[in-house]
């Protein structure tokens, strides 16, 4: 492997983190495939009036995909907090126990499989060139130039459940009544197999395993919302 080779592949937190967001972002699209599949084959269970299901699934959408946003803006928003306060206690002990703190990040080194004297001599390096830096990452392991942004995680949130709840809310209203039932439910499983394929690959998990779960899942929450409406709407309600 030639040097250049070596320095494009991808490495160490950054490429956790893209990998952590992109896993993100394929979940959310399938809570979206998956919320707004069973509200709409729920209700067409009850009607086929077009504009009520065209209602019921942009309500869906919406309050989903919000609901989606705040609350990753709000867990996002406690860890970055999080994170700010352990830097805050990491340099106030730096500038009250400098020494200590040298040992301790000393430690931390050998514990990786250093040497005293190498763990030592590493430890004084990271300290002359940025000592915080030096124990964020290796003893909290952040990185304090890149903290979790809370705004990107909710925008993210909502773009994703946004674009996987589009599909069963157009698949419901633009075919004919007498195939939108049908048309809905194979283009949730569709996009059911392939969230699913994609969070296994991702997480290195087996593919058909992970597939098979993920429609199934899919094919139980449209059956149980369809068998709902059409009872409720059987009794008039």
């Amino acid at each position: 492997m030639t040097d250049t080779q070596a320095h494009d592949e991808p490495h160490g937190n950054g490429l956790g983190t893209r990998l952590n967001w992109l896993r993100a972002a394929v979940l959310g699209a399938n809570d979206g495939v998956v919320s707004t599949a069973g509200l709409v084959v729920g209700v067409a269970g009850a009607t086929d009036d077009r504009g009520i299901l065209l209602t019921a699934g942009l309500a869906g959408l919406l309050a989903g995909s919000m609901s989606m946003a705040a609350g990753e803006y709000v867990s996002v928003s406690t860890q970055r907090d999080s994170e700010q306060a352990a830097l805050a206690t990491e340099k106030r002990e730096l500038k009250e126990t400098p020494e200590a703190e040298l040992a301790e990040l000393t430690g931390l080194l050998e514990g990786k499989g250093l040497s005293h004297e190498v763990a030592r001599e590493a430890a004084l390096q990271f300290t002359d060139r940025d000592a915080l830096r030096a124990h964020a990452e290796v003893e909290l392991g952040i990185n304090p130039d890149e903290l979790t942004n809370p705004w990107h995680a909710a925008g993210a949130s909502f773009l994703a459940f946004t674009v996987g709840a589009l599909l069963p809310l157009l698949a419901i209203v633009l075919p004919p009544s007498s195939v939108r039932l049908l048309v809905t439910v194979v283009a949730v499983l569709a996009a059911l197999a392939l969230t699913g394929w994609w969070s296994a690959r991702l997480g290195d998990a087996v593919v058909g395993r992970a597939v098979l779960r993920n429609m199934g899942g899919g094919a139980v929450a449209m059956a149980v919302t369809y068998a709902a409406g059409a009872l409720l709407g059987a009794v008039g309600v």
